[in-house]
């Protein structure tokens, strides 16, 4: 798990995702959006997107990714997912558990034919939380 730890670390430096500050990466949001599934189990359409000012940071030393929104988001990384690339992602994604202890998968994208736009998946069973997000010092 270290040897993948490095390796994210690294991509993300190089791949200037964001500013690098020792093990801590900052981004702000700049919307909200919201899915999530029907009785029946089927993903519905994505709400509209709200408007959000938030800070994320990414703690690679504490494991932990936190959504500074109106209630704190907390997620405890479990798992540092290989690097997932093509032709139009870079998915840098984690296997992590919420403040709640309930399972989800978050994961960073960042798309290329979009002028290198990132986005936060927050992957649950039954809903996706994503928020657009961009690099913060």
């Amino acid at each position: 798990m270290t040897k993948i730890k490095s390796i994210i670390i690294l991509a993300f430096f190089v791949l200037g995702i964001h500013q690098f500050y020792g093990q801590s990466y900052n981004f702000k949001t700049s919307g909200l959006s919201v899915m999530q599934k029907d009785q029946k189990g089927k993903w519905g359409k994505w709400s509209d997107l709200k408007l959000v000012d938030i800070l994320v940071k990414l703690d690679t030393d504490k494991n932990r990714i936190v959504v500074y929104s109106e209630i704190i988001q907390l997620f405890e990384i479990i798992d540092y997912i290989p690097l997932e690339e093509s032709e139009t992602d870079n998915v840098y994604s984690f296997t992590c558990k919420d403040n709640n202890g309930e399972d989800c998968t978050l994961s960073i994208i960042t798309r290329k034919k979009q002028d290198n736009r990132k986005q936060l998946y927050i992957t649950y069973e039954d809903r996706i939380i994503l928020y657009n997000i961009f690099n913060y010092k």
